[in-house]
């Protein structure tokens, strides 16, 4: 096998394995497994990812980067800001219903305590969830709000608040914590969320 070819393989079967062992153990995780289930030796996630930490950002990093491509391919251009809203809303429901949901809120939880028992490491996780994030600003900006255009700061603020609430929301689906919570009522607090947008801004200005 070609040596690019066998570390990109290593470097699959390393966030593979670590996906399982991180989202059961957490911050308790052994590299020892991981790497046992990747068939490799712990050297290589050294050598590949630095540490276990930038395993554990590469992995987080793995498992967003799909989840945004799929995004920005349910939610089209043309679309105004509440239209573009409500798809997105409808899109992040029904991804509560795929079959791996539940291991993604495994994941979800587990990196915030892992997060709380390492201040560096959720540095670094933050840092790169803001990274992924900027791909759903873009989607917001520019898009017509109100007889307005939003402007890239105004889409920061509602992919915000919009995480805490599709947060919230999305541990509450599978967990039984949000009867009645379908498409249709995630669109319409996602809709009442950004049309307060030109509120805030209206806010700030007179401030």
């Amino acid at each position: 096998m070609p040596r690019a070819e066998a570390k990109e393989r290593n470097r699959r079967a390393l966030l593979d394995a670590a996906f399982q062992v991180v989202s059961r153990d957490g911050y308790r995780a052994r590299l020892e497994e991981i790497a046992e289930r990747a068939e490799v030796t712990t050297g290589a996630i050294y050598s590949l990812f630095g540490s276990k930490n930038g395993l554990v950002v590469a992995l987080v990093a793995d498992y967003l980067r799909p989840y945004y491509e799929e995004i920005e391919q349910a939610v089209p251009a043309g679309l105004d800001l509440l239209e573009a809203v409500d798809a997105f809303a409808r899109f992040y429901r029904r991804s509560c219903d795929v079959p791996d949901a539940l291991s993604g809120l495994s994941l979800q939880i587990t990196l915030l305590d892992m997060a709380l028992h390492d201040p560096e490491l959720g540095s670094q996780l933050a840092t790169s969830i803001r990274a992924q994030e900027s791909h759903l600003i873009a989607l917001f900006t520019g898009r017509s709000h109100n007889g307005s255009v939003v402007t890239s700061q105004q889409a920061q603020r509602l992919t915000t608040a919009l995480r805490a609430l599709f947060v919230g929301l999305g541990q509450g689906v599978p967990l039984g914590l949000a009867p009645g919570a379908d498409e249709q009522y995630f669109a319409y607090v996602a809709r009442a969320l950004a049309s307060g947008m030109s509120l805030v801004e209206h806010d700030e200005d007179a401030s």
